[in-house]
């Protein structure tokens, strides 16, 4: 199968269908590859602050995400034996101190609000298998397995927004610096208890950060830091002294926990670390979202990031396609645009997570 479009999008992950309708948006024809079946991938970062509402609502899309189902969470508690001792609530104007979206939810929006165009094509199930690079060095198209059937997309641009683990990052040969954070994480997700409210509750429990997030749909999903590299310690060790510090810490957990999480295996492993880019551009390609810098969990800053990058990205490429200039020095203007804001953001969250246990210091004095 031979295809053209103005831009290939390599990943339908918020911040590639985002960008993909964009461009779709603006008369671009625009190719979307996405190596899933479906848009029930696993995703961990669900929750849109007030950056990535604001995006959404630019468009006219938040709304539609809103009818599609989300979770206003009302304030962001701090615990300790059970109590609660420090209560963070929305700023002055805010409805909510973030929002949860199921990945469903947000995805089949921006999915079908794209799909209207008929110079926009999705090709779930599709992998990345090579590049297409000309004799002057300028990516010109990628090279796609869907199943057993060989898929050649010659286009303008190239964009990687296929995640942490980028394949389009490693095939243009972009250097990754990888940050470490000293914490991986395990995550659970158990049924919302009878009248648990709509909040974000964190607590110290093995002296490691324990957060609670409620979700849309009626679950809570367990988040817990734990030393680097230290799970396969921790599966050898007993499950129940960890249970009974999650319930001393979370009293109206009791009976979910008890029910849901048996045994470590009711946990899934998150490999956390950061990461910087020497660049996030060649001649006729850029990455962007977790591709061109990883984040951590913590703030959930990856998600909103990712969708800002969308909104100037699409603004870059549809300037660049104008010109008909999509070379490294034009579509530089984006990582221009974008890479300090980024960068803070990953250096707010090394401030939080070192400073995550001062917290708790009032309760020990």
């Amino acid at each position: 199968m031979n295809l053209e479009a103005d831009v290939c999008i390599v990943g339908a992950g918020p911040g590639g269908a985002l960008l993909g309708y964009l461009l779709a948006k603006n008369n671009l024809s625009t190719v979307v590859l996405e190596r899933h079946e479906g848009i029930d991938k696993e995703f961990r970062g669900e929750h849109l602050n007030q950056e990535g509402e604001a995006v959404l609502r630019a468009y006219g899309l938040y709304e539609q995400v809103e009818r599609e189902g989300l979770l206003l969470m009302e304030r962001v508690e701090y615990w300790q034996h059970g109590q609660v001792f420090k209560t963070v609530t929305p700023a002055h104007g805010e409805r909510h101190v973030g929002i949860h979206v199921p990945q469903r939810n947000l995805l089949s929006v921006l999915l079908r609000a794209a799909d209207v165009f008929p110079h926009y094509k999705l090709m779930m199930g599709t992998k990345v298998t090579g590049l297409m690079i000309n004799e002057s060095g300028t990516v010109t198209g990628v090279k796609a397995k869907k199943g057993n059937q060989e898929v050649s997309i010659k286009s303008s641009i190239v964009v990687g927004a296929d995640g942490r683990f980028s394949t389009v990052r490693k095939l243009a040969g972009i250097p990754v610096s990888i940050i470490k954070h000293g914490y991986d994480l395990l995550w659970a997700k158990i049924p919302t208890p009878a009248e648990w409210e709509p909040t974000i509750r964190q607590a110290l429990v093995d002296d490691k950060q324990f957060a609670l997030f409620t979700q849309a749909g009626g679950y809570v999903q367990i988040g817990w830091n734990i030393e680097e590299g230290s799970y396969p310690f921790l599966k050898k060790q007993s499950f129940e002294p960890f249970i009974r510090q999650v319930v001393e810490a979370f009293p109206e957990l009791s009976e979910s926990i008890h029910h849901y999480i048996r045994s470590w295996n009711d946990f899934i492993l998150l490999n956390v670390h950061s990461s910087k880019c020497e660049t996030w551009v060649k001649d006729g390609l850029v990455i962007m979202g977790d591709a061109a810098h990883t984040m951590s969990p913590t703030g959930a800053f990856g998600i909103n990031a990712s969708l800002v990058d969308a909104q100037v990205l699409s603004e870059v490429i549809i300037e660049a396609l104008h010109q008909g200039d999509a070379g490294a020095t034009q579509l530089k203007t984006f990582e221009q645009l974008r890479r300090e804001a980024v960068e803070t953001l990953q250096e707010q969250q090394l401030i939080k997570e070192a400073a995550f246990k001062e917290h708790f210091a009032v309760l020990s004095r």
